[in-house]
C-alpha cells in the first residue's frame, strides 16, 4: 500500500455502475420532458422532499409514487414516482470490479456508503441478498456497507461517513471517497477524507491510481 491511506469507500449507483442520471435521462426523453427534469424536481428542498423521505426509509414506495408526483406537478410537468424508480438499477462498470479485486489484492480495506431507497431492486435500491446477483456479488467485495435505508441518515450528512470509519476503525485520513456527486464529496473533504468526484469510470481509476500509486485501468 501507498502512503497513509489504508481504505477506499465507494459510492455504488454512478461509480460502481453507470450513472442512474443517464437513465432518467432516456425515460425524461421517452415521456417528452425537459432533460434533467426528475434531476431538477429531487433537488428541490432535497432535504424534505419525497426522494430524501424514501432514501431514509420514512416513506413507503406507494407514498413516494404519489408525493413525487405531487412535486413533479408543482414544477409544470406530469411524472409519477413509480416511474422513476423502475430506472433505477444502473449497469455495472466491469473495470470497477476489477479495480476493487485489485485493491483488496494490495491489503486496501473496501467499504461502501450507498444513498438508496428500500423498495425494488438494483444500483439505487436495496440490496437483495441473493447471492447469484450481480449486484450482490459486487458488494460482497465490501468489508462494510451502509445504506442510507437502512441507516436513516443519507449524504451529505457528515454522521453516515462519520459511521463508516467508527466502523473501520479508522481516522478519515486514512480514507479515500469516490462519489459522482460533488455534494456528497464536500463532507467528506471537509472530514479529511480524500474525496475524488467521479465524472466517469476511467477517470475516477486514473486519480484513485495516481493517488495510491497503483495501476488501476489495463
Amino acid at each position: 500500500m501507498a502512503g497513509s491511506y489504508e481504505a477506499v469507500i465507494f459510492d455504488f449507483g454512478g461509480v460502481i455502475t453507470a450513472s442512474p442520471f443517464e437513465a432518467f435521462n432516456r425515460l425524461e426523453e421517452e415521456r417528452g420532458l425537459p432533460r434533467d427534469f426528475v434531476r431538477r424536481v429531487n433537488a428541490t428542498n432535497p432535504d424534505s422532499n419525497a426522494w430524501a423521505l424514501f432514501e431514509r426509509a420514512e416513506i413507503d414506495a406507494a407514498t413516494f409514487d404519489r408525493l413525487f408526483a405531487a412535486e413533479a406537478a408543482a414544477v409544470g410537468h406530469e411524472l409519477d414516482g413509480a416511474s422513476v424508480l423502475a430506472v433505477l438499477s444502473g449497469s455495472i462498470r466491469p473495470a470497477m470490479v476489477t479495480a476493487l479485486d485489485r485493491l483488496k489484492d494490495e491489503g486496501y480495506r473496501l467499504a461502501c456508503i450507498t444513498n438508496n431507497v428500500p423498495a425494488g431492486h438494483g444500483a439505487g435500491m436495496a440490496r437483495s441478498g441473493d447471492k447469484r446477483d450481480a449486484y450482490e456479488q459486487v458488494f460482497a467485495r465490501f468489508e462494510h456497507v451502509i445504506e442510507s435505508s437502512k441507516a436513516g441518515v443519507r449524504k451529505p450528512d457528515p454522521r453516515i461517513y462519520l459511521m463508516m470509519c467508527e466502523h473501520l476503525g479508522l481516522e478519515p485520513g486514512s480514507c479515500v471517497y469516490l462519489d459522482d456527486l460533488g455534494i456528497n464529496c464536500k463532507p467528506a473533504a471537509q472530514l479529511g477524507m480524500a474525496a475524488i468526484k467521479v465524472t466517469s469510470g476511467e477517470q475516477a481509476l486514473a486519480e484513485l491510481g495516481e493517488l495510491l500509486g497503483m495501476t488501476l485501468i489495463d
